[in-house]
């Protein structure tokens, strides 16, 4: 792995699990006849994203302290990412999810946590160090589910924003980690004015305004004045974006996909990763546009192959399908 150690660093925060994926597509879990174990969590593929593109990337969070705790950390180094805020519990264990594909190639989700290691994240375990260190600072919302670690992400958020740091949200909407839709939604919206960018899916975006349009007026609904940029991703038709001063749309890449796992999170990765080497990239609206092309060619990719992190795609694969 070539020395990023100039690079402006991206600070991802939250979970980190084993996805447990059937060893054949578009079947139930019941009907699955075995599982094939994947690494993933939303927050550290995005760490891994930015890494396999050349940037530098770090992952804050907590796993077990057991075979799949260091196999994962394992793969985070492998992956060139800064392992110093990763903690290991010796009570819980690493969380687990069985995620099936069904036929259309969209997912369903069970989830092993009970409680598992990234929910028992205590604020006095951060590598506060670390975090002031970013140039952007990542999230989603599974970390505000439950205590400790609903603490240690408002105290994260808190230290990265005071030095500095753009913060980026992605929810991640995960409906059967919560308690009840009503409080999925008031705590994804609970932090949701302190964000400077914000990706949401077109499913997401249904969700959060109650509304079933996926136009320009629901988008804008959820606009805050702190900013900077908000994303609709429409899956198989491109992204919009929507600026302080201009708004728009980026058409999508037509591939056979096999999985969408991680396909959002390789987008937001991409993005990161330009914005964290210029926030002017904010305010210009055709490097934007390239930029957010340069993102759905890695979303895209990262469809044609099963899994998350085994499809990320790198700088060069990325250039070469952009000139293919």
């Amino acid at each position: 792995m070539a020395s990023n150690g100039d690079k402006p660093l991206i600070v991802s925060f939250g979970e980190m699990l084993i996805d447990f994926v059937p060893t054949e597509s578009g079947v139930s879990l019941a009907e699955a006849p075995g599982f094939l174990k994947a690494p993933g969590g939303a927050p550290a593929n995005v760490a891994i994203a930015v890494s396999r593109l050349g940037g530098r990337a770090a992952f804050v969070g907590k796993l077990g302290d057991d075979e799949f705790g260091h196999m994962l950390a394992g793969i985070l180094r492998k992956n060139g990412v800064v392992d110093e805020g990763i903690n290991f519990d010796t009570g819980a264990r690493t969380a687990l999810a069985f995620v099936t594909l069904r036929a259309d190639g969209d997912r369903e989700f069970m989830f092993y946590r009970n409680p598992s290691a990234d929910m028992l994240l205590r604020p006095d375990e951060l590598n506060l160090e670390l975090i002031r260190s970013a140039k952007v600072f990542h999230y989603g919302s599974i970390s505000l589910i439950v205590e400790p670690c609903r603490s240690a992400h408002l105290k994260a958020m808190e230290v990265a924003k005071e030095a500095g740091a753009l913060l980026s949200y992605d929810p991640n909407l995960r409906e059967p980690l919560w308690p009840s839709k009503e409080e999925a939604k008031t705590q994804i919206m609970s932090i949701w004015d302190k964000a400077e960018i914000i990706k949401v899916s077109d499913v997401e975006l249904e969700f959060l305004t109650g509304s079933n349009k996926i136009d320009d007026e629901t988008a804008m609904s959820l606009w805050h004045p702190n900013l900077k940029l908000l994303l609709v991703t429409l899956g198989e038709k491109g992204c919009r974006y929507y600026a302080k001063n201009f708004r728009g749309s980026v058409d999508p890449f037509h591939v056979n996909a096999v999985d969408t796992t991680g396909a959002g999170d390789s987008f937001v990765g991409a993005l990161l990763n330009k914005i964290a080497e210029d926030h002017s990239i904010l305010e210009n609206e055709e490097r934007l546009r390239k930029v957010l092309r340069f993102a759905n060619a890695c979303g895209a990719i990262t469809t044609t192959k099963k899994g998350a992190i085994p499809a990320l795609p790198s700088d060069a694969e990325v250039l070469s399908f952009l000139e293919g």
